[in-house]
């Protein structure tokens, strides 16, 4: 079971789960492709494979690490802005990195994200939870 299913409370439903690019496998390619780089390879595997991007009704989730945890989130009703960042390259392969900016200081950040313009869609599109 993922994180982000282990941590749903009461009325919580998954809305969404983001994909990485195909570009954000390219570091793991090149380390396994250096055979005498195997390991980072296997642990840029392993940071990919530990990573959950994700929007419920209640809130974004972030959570990375392979032997600990870090998860960052923030409630629907928080969020003030919603940013998209591409370079050329992101543009023309349809990756980039999207922002979620929250009250106060927080904010999530989302990499080499999979088609980051639905992503923003998806996140902007959820009515707040009634709690």
């Amino acid at each position: 079971m993922s994180y982000i299913e282990d941590s749903l409370s009461t009325g919580e439903e998954i809305r969404e789960i983001f994909e990485f690019h195909w570009v954000a496998k390219l570091p793991m390619i090149l380390w396994f492709v250096l055979l005498i780089t195997f390991p980072l390879a296997i642990w840029e595997w392993l940071k990919l494979r530990n990573t959950e991007m994700g929007v419920t009704n209640k809130r974004v989730i972030l959570k990375t690490g392979i032997i600990s945890r870090h998860s960052d989130e923030m409630k629907i009703s928080s969020i003030e802005t919603v940013e998209i960042e591409q370079g050329i390259m992101g543009r023309i392969l349809g990756f980039g990195m999207v922002k979620v900016t929250g009250k106060g200081i927080s904010d999530l950040v989302f990499t080499r994200i999979d088609d980051p313009m639905n992503v923003k869609r998806k996140i902007e599109s959820i009515e707040p939870a009634k709690d």
